[in-house]
Formats: structure tokens, C-alpha cells, sequence
């Protein structure tokens, strides 16, 4: 089984903040992350190196200098912009944290270039190392998402019109119904009263990925959150959805750049109050 290359390290876990489904932080070397979605918003800050990703098909960034928010179910990827990779911290916040009227202008503009908005959510993930503080957390969070909503709102609204959704939309929420289940193309197909092809080739022109992608990303955000909730490994695998164990771990760590078995483990040595110091081992 393949390592993870020397230098990189992962802490995950879910504090008991509301709004906060769970806090990610890691230092890739050379990860790259496949297209996939969340649904949740990602609050992302990097503290040393930079990130490269395609938003909706559109390439951005990520610098130390800003702030980088991802809406839900839109498809993003990432990779390291320098040759010794990046370390970052995110936060992923349930959908409820901000506005769907938001996404158009995010997507268009994923970037904050807010200093403020960085410290504040630096100090954030201070308080969130470790437990006793979950009261601080929430006031500091709520200071965190009126400044983004202000920020947001005084942009432009999408220029882009909506794409007519139908037959892509109807799949992706019989995917999402049947995550753990799942479907072949050919009952989908006649679920949904369209041809194979034409089901695939929709769904991949409206949300950026074709929809056996879509739905291995979904399994994986379910494997994580079952992994933070300390389920097993072996446990996990069968109630996220994958064929066995070796299949969850394959899809995990091509996804995260870590096993399912070390997701979950010490993120007591995160020191968030200095960015040069990597965690000890979540667009």
C-alpha cells in the first residue's frame, strides 16, 4: 500500500461549535485533489505555499495573503502552486451558516483579499484546538460570517444566467437519495425517462463532473463524517457505500491524501498560533 509522502500530515475533527461540521487541517507535499463537491461551504486559509484550483471549470488560487470560500455543490479541485506544497486550515460550515442567494457571486469570486477577515478566522481556529471554549467559538464565528455576508453582498450579482438544470438536477438528487445504495445508469435512466448517454453528458455539463465522480465524492464525505463520529474503518466502508474496506481506503486517500484508518487522529499537535508548525497526523 502506497504511503503518504514524508511531510505531510492530517488532523480532522468536528468540535462542538454549531455551524461547524468539522474543522481540516493538513500540510500536502504533492496531493492534488480530483474534482469533487461538498455540502458545505469551505472557509480555507493558507498558512504557507499556495493552492491552485478550478472552481465550476474556472482556474483560481489561493494565497496566504486571502481568504477562500468555496460554496456547496459546486465542483473544485486542488493542487500545490509550489514545488514543497502547502499547508492550510478550513473550516466547513453547514449551508445554513450563509445565504444560497450567495453562491453565483462566490463561484465568480472565491477570493477575499481581507486581512481582517484572515486574523479573525486565524484566532478562530485557535479557540477551536481544543475543547472548553465552544462559547468564544460560536461569538467569534458569527463575527466571521456577518463580515463575509457584507463583503459578498456589496458584490455584483452573477452576470452568468443560471444553466436550465432539469434532467441533471433530478439525478443528482436521486444520487444523493441512494448515496449508500447507489443505482446503475441504466435504472437511473429509466427513473429519470432519458437516454444513458444523454443523462451522463447533462449531468457533466451542468455541475463540472460526470456523475460516478459526483457520487464516489459523496461517499467519501459520508466515510469522514462516520470516521469523526468513531466508526471503524470496516464499519465505515460498508455504511458509506464502498464494496469492502480496501475499496473506502483506496477512494479516501485519493480524495484526502490519508488513510480512512488515520483521519480522525491527533490534532492535538496543531499549534494554529504558529503557521510554520504542521499538524501531526477535509473544497
Amino acid at each position: 500500500m502506497a504511503t503518504r509522502p514524508a511531510g505531510s500530515h492530517v488532523s480532522a475533527w468536528r468540535p462542538a461549535v454549531a455551524g461547524v461540521a468539522e474543522v481540516f487541517h493538513a500540510h500536502f507535499v504533492d496531493h492534488a485533489y480530483p474534482p469533487h463537491v461538498h455540502d458545505v461551504w469551505t472557509l480555507l486559509i493558507v498558512d504557507d505555499g499556495a493552492v491552485h484550483f478550478d472552481l465550476d471549470r474556472h482556474r483560481h488560487g489561493a494565497l496566504r495573503t486571502s481568504v477562500t470560500l468555496l460554496p456547496p455543490y459546486v465542483p473544485h479541485d486542488g493542487r500545490s502552486a509550489s514545488a514543497n506544497g502547502f499547508r492550510k486550515r478550513v473550516l466547513y460550515l453547514d449551508t445554513s451558516a450563509l445565504g444560497a442567494e450567495l453562491v453565483g457571486r462566490v463561484v465568480d469570486q472565491p477570493d477575499l483579499a481581507d486581512p481582517h477577515l484572515r486574523d479573525r478566522i486565524h484566532h478562530l481556529h485557535r479557540v477551536l484546538a481544543g475543547p472548553g471554549d465552544e462559547f468564544e467559538a460560536e461569538s467569534r464565528l458569527a463575527f466571521i460570517l456577518d463580515r463575509l455576508r457584507q463583503q459578498l453582498r456589496q458584490r455584483a450579482p452573477s452576470s452568468v444566467q443560471p444553466v436550465a438544470r432539469g434532467l441533471a438536477e433530478r439525478l443528482r438528487e436521486l444520487l444523493d437519495a441512494r448515496t449508500v445504495e447507489g443505482v446503475t445508469l441504466r435504472e437511473a435512466a429509466e427513473l429519470l425517462h432519458a437516454h444513458p448517454t444523454h443523462l451522463v453528458r447533462a449531468f457533466t455539463q451542468v455541475h463540472g463532473l460526470p456523475p460516478h465522480s459526483y457520487l464516489t465524492g459523496r461517499r467519501v464525505e459520508l466515510a469522514r463524517r462516520l470516521l469523526l463520529a468513531g466508526q471503524r474503518p470496516a464499519e465505515v466502508a460498508a455504511a458509506a457505500g464502498f464494496f469492502d474496506q480496501a475499496h473506502l481506503t483506496r477512494h479516501f486517500r485519493r480524495y484526502l491524501g490519508i488513510s480512512p484508518a488515520r483521519y480522525p487522529r491527533a490534532r492535538s499537535g496543531w499549534h494554529s498560533g504558529d503557521a510554520a508548525c504542521p499538524a501531526n497526523g477535509r473544497t
